[in-house]
């Protein structure tokens, strides 16, 4: 093909005439080349991923950590682009994308299936998975194999496990296997048959003190941050100063190193119950009812598709 004298191609490769070629005429690979050499090239923005490290460093600086959890790739790509510090995948998926009424039942085979699907979407945030119910209680040994397989089947960087001092040695293993382990304490959604259901933690002085002494027994045993959920704001301020690691809040007041808030509240996909700690910044299902009673109307009325969605 003769790129100089066909006259839809020749605007577009004219400024490219006198590039170097052994031909009489540029070859069309020549011309190729010397278009794509010109071309304004795309800036990606240099945002390394964030680490357990940067974690910590954040503390150190009295820099706020940002935490959501998403649990699919549209939503993950999005959260991510938005700037996150860390996607958490967490078993909150049985609630809010399942519909089951707690999140007991959910299984390790899903928490991999979500997270490798989030893990691919991300690119900077740290993306943690969350370790379900009996994937770690029966022995150390499931515990650490279960955690590996966050990172070595998801994708995932980290996990997150409920408890304190009960699990110490579970936490340690983990570490010790070089898996980053989240804890977390105070209302743990796992335990809501023993605590008679999503109550406050920690309201007297010797739920208080046994928080503290949680939060510090995980930190002793190698987390490199944990979450608070569900304890006074008192409190939480009093264990973010006792700690070197970072806390991440959830119900736990302002004073926290970060906060975490699961998606579907945030974005007002979840109606069934709200939390007293829920703050929504959008309404994404009145949004939602509203495209698609619109959809609906027009298909109805033959509205929808028009000449514009077909093809000729």
């Amino acid at each position: 093909m003769d790129f100089f004298a066909h006259k839809e191609v020749y605007p577009f490769v004219a400024p490219y005439r006198n590039i170097a070629c052994t031909q009489a005429d540029p070859c069309q690979s020549c011309v190729y080349r010397a278009i794509i050499s010109v071309l304004p090239k795309k800036e990606e923005p240099d945002m390394p991923r964030v680490t357990v490290q940067d974690f910590l460093k954040k503390k150190t600086e009295g820099k706020k950590i940002s935490v959501l959890t998403a649990y699919d790739y549209p939503f993950a790509q999005i959260a991510d682009e938005a700037g996150i510090d860390a996607v958490l995948v967490g078993d909150s998926l049985g609630v809010v994308v399942q519909g089951i009424e707690n999140t007991l039942p959910v299984t390790m085979h899903e928490m991999i299936y979500h997270t490798r699907m989030v893990s691919r979407a991300v690119k900077n945030a740290l993306v943690i998975g969350d370790m379900p119910f009996m994937s770690y209680q029966v022995s150390v040994e499931d515990a650490v194999r279960n955690a590996g397989r966050f990172l070595k089947e998801a994708g995932a960087a980290a996990i997150k496990i409920e408890g304190g001092a009960e699990i110490a040695d579970k936490i340690r293993a983990i570490t010790g296997s070089d898996i980053p382990v989240m804890a977390h304490i105070g209302l743990t959604p796992q335990s809501i048959h023993r605590m008679g259901g999503y109550k406050v933690q920690g309201k007297t002085g010797s739920a208080a003190k046994k928080l503290i002494e949680e939060a510090c027994a995980v930190e002793e045993a190698g987390a490199f941050s944990v979450v608070l959920e569900g304890i006074p704001m008192g409190l939480a301020k009093e264990i973010t100063k006792a700690l070197s690691i970072p806390t991440i809040g959830i119900g736990a007041g302002p004073y926290c190193d970060g906060q975490v808030l699961v998606l579907h509240d945030l974005l007002g996909l979840f109606d069934r119950f709200v939390p007293k700690f829920i703050k929504r910044y959008a309404n994404l299902k009145e949004d939602s009812l509203r495209a698609i009673r619109e959809y609906k109307k027009e298909v109805e009325e033959g509205l929808f598709p028009s000449e514009d969605q077909s093809f000729k």
